[in-house]
């Protein structure tokens, strides 16, 4: 069976509901959604893939960093989502 957790829909804040669409939706569809944003506006580093360089609206989500990366991003997104 999947993760209950990880497919358990989530309340998502203000910010991140900007990037990513009101919830409630599970934490896996966030992360989609969040990459679809990303690949859309181009804001993955070309010179280093693991990084994402932040516009205004990600800047809310990922506490004010211009650039974050995977890792620290999904850590960062967690905090937007109850």
């Amino acid at each position: 069976m999947a993760n209950a957790a990880f497919m358990k829909p989530m309340t998502i804040s203000a910010d991140l509901a900007t990037v990513v669409g009101t919830g409630p939706m599970p934490r896996s569809e966030v992360v989609k959604k969040l990459w679809e944003y990303i690949k859309k506006h181009d804001l993955q580093d070309p010179a280093n893939k693991r990084n994402i360089n932040a516009d205004e609206n990600l800047k809310k989500v990922f506490g004010g960093k211009e650039v974050v990366n995977m890792f620290e991003m999904t850590k960062l997104v967690s905090a937007h989502l109850s």
